[in-house]
């Protein structure tokens, strides 16, 4: 039987017969409020987050299946982890903890697209995720954190699939978060200082030069950018300031009338 098919992204848990939705199942003859609340039930576990959906209908019955895509490993990292982005060093700047418990779900959620045999084959790889983007597991980087999971460390919890954490245990999250947020800036400012000081006592050398020096005094390269571009644009901005009071300034006022005419 003959099949069409919607493809869309909706909100998790969220969707409605509001456009784009509703206008484009209109034309299938398919219930609406089925559909959306079919969506909402499959889509629930990734509320805050846009997700791919395809609804298939079968133009004979009007019957219809909803198969649900989800984001990238990355964004439900960052999601766990209450984060907008990841570390632009993570190496050595970590942005969030995360518990294995949060691993277990993302890894649960993901499950189809991973390569891993099994889910704790499938949990490394998720780790591996978090890793790249500065994101300790159990307080501890990811290496450390896969050879505790090989030693059989979290196999209970493994087995039972947990996902779930307390108030208390979220709470907990939630400081260690915004104490490595204070840590990250604070050694920025550290980093941006010292960086400055090159930067500074280089003037004069070509950016190629002061390049070399940022990297040795191992000043990470997004900022390197940032400051060269900084200088470059401050440097390029310094002609143009300085000639602005003659090209652009006011006209020299007249001279006085001479006093003393023709009444």
């Amino acid at each position: 039987m003959a099949k069409e098919s919607v493809e869309t992204l909706v909100e998790g848990g969220k969707a409605t017969a509001a456009p784009p939705l509703g206008p484009a199942l209109g034309p299938l003859g398919v219930n609406i409020g089925q559909v959306v609340m079919e969506i909402n039930k499959k889509t629930a576990e990734f509320r805050g987050m846009r997700v791919p959906v395809k609804i298939t209908v079968e133009k004979g019955t009007k019957e219809f299946t909803i198969t649900v895509g989800t984001p990238p490993t990355a964004e439900l990292v960052k999601k766990e982890a209450h984060i907008e982005k990841g570390s632009a060093n993570p190496l050595l700047d970590k942005v969030a903890d995360l518990r294995i418990e949060q691993i277990i779900k993302i890894a649960k959620m993901k499950q189809d697209s991973l390569l891993g045999k099994d889910l704790t084959a499938k949990i490394k790889e998720i780790i591996g995720t978090c890793d790249s983007m500065g994101i300790l597991v159990e307080g501890k980087q990811a290496r450390e954190t896969i050879k505790d999971i090989t030693g059989g460390k979290f196999a209970d919890k493994i087995k039972a699939e947990k996902t779930e954490l307390t108030a208390e245990e979220l709470k907990v999250l939630d400081e260690e978060r915004k104490r490595l947020e204070i840590e990250l800036l604070e050694r920025r400012k550290e980093l941006e200082s010292r960086a400055k000081a090159i930067i500074e006592s280089m003037k004069e050398k070509p950016a190629s030069a002061i390049k070399l020096k940022l990297r040795e005094a191992k000043i990470p390269e997004l900022l390197i950018k940032e400051l060269i571009a900084e200088e470059k644009k401050s440097a390029e901005a310094a002609p143009a300031a300085a000639a602005a009071p003659a090209a652009g300034g006011k006209a020299p006022a007249a001279a006085p009338a001479a006093k003393g005419g023709k009444k």
